[in-house]
């Protein structure tokens, strides 16, 4: 089988397709055949060596996958030869099959494409955790989404809206902004690119506050970080919650006085680890996002589709920050 393998830290030109022996599911593991890959901000990070995690090379990049069960190992119950799957990987997913333990695998609902599914459990997981467990949004509350036209920044608006949130959506561009509205956005604040001197930084700070309203955002989704964190920070509301989610545009430095006169909470989100530790409460929310997919609140955006033997370009296109919605790599 082709895989698309790291073999030295670097970028994405650095990926190289290999043909690799086809793996063999051990018990209580799960073979899959790949049909669709998305690509998520951890796949940039982990082939520079730059992640949390760092599997032993040479390893494939993909976080998250969907496809058709083609094998099952000894004391698989739950899976059949001819399931449709989404496989939840951490990374490995981008070649044309790969090996998943069954806990890992999710039903792939009849009637949504593959790219759909392969887009699905990363982004809207994170945000569910992100949004109700850390953010504990609740229906009113004003929330601000940093890097809304994003994969995880559509789903993070279109979450809010599920909930009853108001959103604003924070972007880099006017078109940018549409797609944050037709994704459900109330209104939208379009923000220069970076570095930002003072008077930018005061400028974006009374955009999202105008934006927000007199109370604030209730939540601040921070998607992207460098020098946005603080600006949307300014605009928060007494005792709103300030969730840590990315840093594309770098680790800002926060200044905490300002926690201190608004009362806030300041939290990270970090969807993984806590998976491994909450198993059953991440799986009672990837049952509320099928429910979610299937009432037609949320929907996946694929902005653009690449073979595996151009699966560099694709993590190449979402590290330039000129993504919208989801890219994937697909198989066939």
């Amino acid at each position: 089988m082709k895989a698309l393998r790291s073999h030295a830290a670097g970028g994405p030109e650095t990926l190289t397709l290999d043909e690799v022996v086809s793996p063999e599911p051990g018990p209580g593991q799960v073979r899959v055949r790949v049909k669709a890959c998305s690509v998520n901000f951890p796949d940039v990070l982990i082939i520079q060596d730059l992640y949390q995690f760092k599997p032993p090379r040479p390893f494939s990049p993909g976080g998250e996958a969907s496809g058709i069960v083609d094998a099952v190992g000894e004391g698989v119950t739950a899976w059949k030869v001819g399931d449709r799957v989404i496989a939840s990987t951490g990374s490995g997913a981008m070649c044309e099959e790969i090996v998943v333990d069954a806990a890992r695998l999710w039903p792939l609902p009849d009637g949504v494409s593959f790219e759909t599914g392969a887009s699905l459990i990363m982004t809207y997981g994170t945000n569910m955790h992100g949004l109700l467990d850390r953010g504990k949004l609740k229906e009113g509350d004003t929330l601000l989404v940093l890097g809304a036209a994003g994969g995880v920044g559509l789903a993070a608006v279109e979450l809010g809206k599920a909930y009853g949130a108001r959103v604003i959506a924070a972007v880099s561009s006017e078109e940018k902004g549409a797609v944050a509205r037709e994704h459900g956005a109330d209104d939208v604040v379009v923000y220069p690119y970076g570095p930002l001197d003072k008077d930018q930084s005061k400028a974006l700070a009374d955009a999202f506050k105008a934006a927000c309203g007199p109370n604030g955002a209730d939540v601040v989704y921070d998607i992207i970080g460098g020098d946005y964190s603080e600006p949307a920070l300014r605009s928060i509301a007494w005792e709103g919650r300030f969730c840590v989610v990315g840093f594309t545009a770098g680790i800002p430095k926060l200044p905490l006085n300002l926690t201190l006169l608004k009362s806030c909470d300041v939290c990270g989100v970090f969807w993984g680890a806590w998976v491994a530790r909450e198993p059953k409460a991440n799986a009672a929310h990837i049952a509320k996002l099928f429910e979610l997919l299937k009432a037609g609140k949320i929907s996946p955006r694929v902005s653009a589709t690449f073979p595996l033997e151009r699966g560099g370009e694709a993590i190449a296109l979402l590290a330039s920050r000129k993504a919208v919605g989801k890219v994937v790599v697909t198989m066939d």
